[in-house]
């Protein structure tokens, strides 16, 4: 299952489409891209792979509804999304991911951009379907971005639905719907301060500042999907872009 998506020049061109992963593409505003699946999810032995390149454009993209993960005996379903931009800029914002009861996952995301190249990249994390509570078996992720060629920033972990339990339950904390944040803009120490002055304290710099990382956590998915919002139309403002209505409501 897969999909191979490239914009040359702000014009549009599928390489390749393996179902049940399927798209739709609106250009009436702006490059805009949903991604999908006929299925209901991503199950055992699941292998889908999502390939997008830019060249001298820009494009949003998002899923069209939130990613479940199904659960599994042994084997992993494996979400690859490979991402390149040339001279381009990538908005891409995730929907909530749910692993449910016994799920195992392998997410492979790998961003290779230049210098001229400017992305906002966004993942969710939930605690599962609303009556379970972390209990999904694992979670491998494997997180690699590259900045003119060179590695800037690589997320290499494991995490474990019991461990993520334990750990919210030692801390006595409320919140377990989690938003991570990438961002690679033309000016990143000036960027950086504005989320700062905004009140986004938890961001901060990858270790070349080629990058700008940053984390929220809440227990209500609408205060998640907010803040989202508000820091990619803070993103937008920056690279001279008006908000943009992703039709989800």
């Amino acid at each position: 299952m897969s999909i191979s998506i490239n914009f040359k020049d702000e014009v549009f061109s599928l390489n390749k489409l393996q179902l049940p992963t399927r798209y739709y593409y609106f250009s009436e505003e702006e490059n805009y891209i949903k991604l999908l699946s006929i299925g209901e999810g991503i199950f055992p032995k699941d292998r889908i792979k999502t390939n997008i390149k830019l060249e001298d454009s820009n494009s949003i993209i998002t899923t069209e509804s939130a990613t479940k993960v199904y659960p599994s005996k042994k084997e992993y379903g494996i979400n690859y999304l490979n991402i390149k931009l040339e001279n381009s800029n990538l908005e891409f914002l995730n929907d909530e991911l749910i692993l449910y009861k016994d799920s195992k996952l392998l997410q492979l995301l790998r961003i290779d951009a230049d210098e001229n190249s400017t992305f906002f990249y966004s993942d969710i994390l939930t605690q599962g379907r609303s009556y379970e509570h972390f209990d999904f078996d694992s979670m491998l992720v494997r997180n690699k971005f590259l900045c003119n060629k060179k590695l800037e920033y690589y997320e290499n972990f494991e995490v474990l639905g019991k461990d993520l339990k334990d750990y919210i339950k030692r801390h006595e904390s409320e919140n377990y719907i989690y938003l991570k944040i990438y961002i690679k803009t033309k000016d990143n120490e000036e960027f950086l301060k504005t989320l700062h002055k905004k009140g986004f304290d938890s961001f901060t710099f990858s270790k070349s500042k080629k990058m700008i990382l940053g984390s929220i956590s809440s227990n209500k998915m609408i205060d998640i999907k907010n803040r989202q919002k508000e820091l990619w139309n803070i993103y937008r403002k920056n690279i001279d872009k008006k908000e943009f209505n992703l039709g989800k409501q």
